[in-house]
């Protein structure tokens, strides 16, 4: 846990908060935070597997699943190529569009986009986003022509590969996904502009529905659809799955996030506890996933 990504401060509240349920469970549990410890460190303690509870680059996006796999520790969630692909939210799109799976259009930003041009290929308002960081991080929604500039300018802060995607409105889901099946749909309502970084993980007037309220066959289709996104780009362990419904009751595919929060506002854990799985459950069925390559 912890790390060095903009969202540490997020992976040091997952990982403390899995630490104790594994702890709590008798399991031999240590926290490394590879900032502070070297690759050395972790291999001198030969511990038997790796549960990652690290967000954002490094953690999240193959680094740390590449260097566990040649230390020959197991660990959970997905593998280097589906971390990596997954992070990537541009090439991700990319991969869900050649397969035939709804995401929302999108083009690409630089420094020479023409505001004008991009509001009227998408539409507004738009989300701008960095295509390779999490917890909402960098990310604007757009609601005029001069707004889209200074959003490029923040989102170009944290990646030089920037997505502009046009808003969907509709409301917003998450499907939590472990092992094969995809978990109760949750819904989120904040009164902010979008759900960003504050309304995430401290927020107090988030609402989180679950039931979603959705017909269970609309329920269904979005949870197929979730996981053959999920699938598609050779996800395995854990994740979630984000989309927001269409007004044609069409889910358009958002994100995958292969290793999410588990703070108490966390996502997955709510759908879990949905099922009745407690947070100790779920840490421990994540945990006996683990797997090398």
């Amino acid at each position: 846990m912890g790390g060095r990504s903009a969202e540490r401060e997020i992976s040091l509240k997952s990982g403390t908060r899995v630490l104790a349920a594994l702890q709590a469970r008798g399991v031999d549990a240590h926290a490394f935070d590879p900032r502070d410890e070297s690759l050395e460190a972790l291999k001198a303690q030969r511990y038997d597997r790796a549960f990652i509870a690290l967000h954002g680059r490094f953690g999240e996006d193959g680094t740390i699943q590449g260097a566990l796999e040649y230390l020959g520790i197991p660990y959970t969630g997905s593998g280097v190529m589906a971390s990596a692909l997954a992070m990537d939210k541009w090439r991700t799109k990319l991969l869900w569009q050649a397969a035939g799976l709804p995401t929302p259009p999108w083009i690409l930003l630089g420094p020479e986009s023409d505001p004008a041009d991009v509001s009227k290929r998408l539409g507004l308002p738009l989300m701008v986003k960095p295509a390779r960081e999490g917890s909402s991080i960098g990310m604007s929604k757009v609601t005029s022509v001069e707004k889209l500039a200074p959003a490029y300018a923040l989102a170009a802060r944290y990646d030089d590969v920037v997505v502009a995607e046009r808003f969907i409105d509709g409301p917003e889901l998450t499907a939590g996904i472990l092992g094969d099946a995809a978990l109760p749909l949750i819904r989120l309502e904040t009164p902010r502009e979008f759900y960003d970084y504050e309304a995430k993980y401290f927020a107090d007037d988030t609402r989180y529905l679950c039931p979603a309220g959705l017909s269970a066959e609309s329920e269904a289709a979005v949870q197929r659809v979730a996981l053959e996104a999920f699938r598609l780009l050779g996800c395995s362990g854990w994740g979630r799955v984000d989309a927001m419904l269409g007004g044609d009751g069409q889910p358009y595919l958002l994100e995958v996030n292969t290793i999410p929060g588990m703070t108490d506002h966390s996502l997955v854990p709510m759908a879990a506890h949905a099922m009745g799985i407690s947070f100790e459950d779920l840490v421990l069925d994540i945990l006996e996933r683990t797997h090398v390559g």
